[in-house]
């Protein structure tokens, strides 16, 4: 097998890792779901509102933040319980500061939402 190929054949499997993890996340946490239902409604008001392509641009980035956000909570929550299966109190600060990040992302997406959705083109 030439090196192009093996190159090609790793980079292959790094996708299907990684689609691997976007099934697994919508399969176990429940606020995938949300998200889920939350993008297509933004992606269908910003067809509907004919957005350009700068809003275009922050509605995808925003969306993407969330998404990002979402599966590295998942990622340390899981991380957190296989390390320490019982309470501790560092596990938790360290899991609630995780899903702070996800809340933040998230207000700052409704924020930029409603600026993008009511104010003029």
């Amino acid at each position: 097998m030439t090196k192009m190929k093996k190159l090609f054949k790793y980079h292959f499997k790094s996708f299907g890792y990684a689609f691997t993890g976007i099934k697994t996340l919508f399969a176990t946490e429940h606020n995938m779901l949300i998200h889920l239902m939350a993008t297509i409604i933004a992606i269908a008001s910003g067809w509907y509102r004919g957005f350009n392509t700068i809003k275009w641009c922050i509605l995808i980035g925003i969306i993407a933040m969330v998404w990002m956000a979402e599966a590295f909570n998942t990622a340390i929550e899981r991380l957190c319980n296989k390390v320490q299966t019982e309470y501790h109190p560092v596990i938790k600060q360290v899991k609630d500061i995780s899903s702070a990040a996800v809340l933040i992302c998230a207000i700052a997406a409704v924020i930029i939402g409603i600026i993008l959705f009511f104010s003029p083109s």
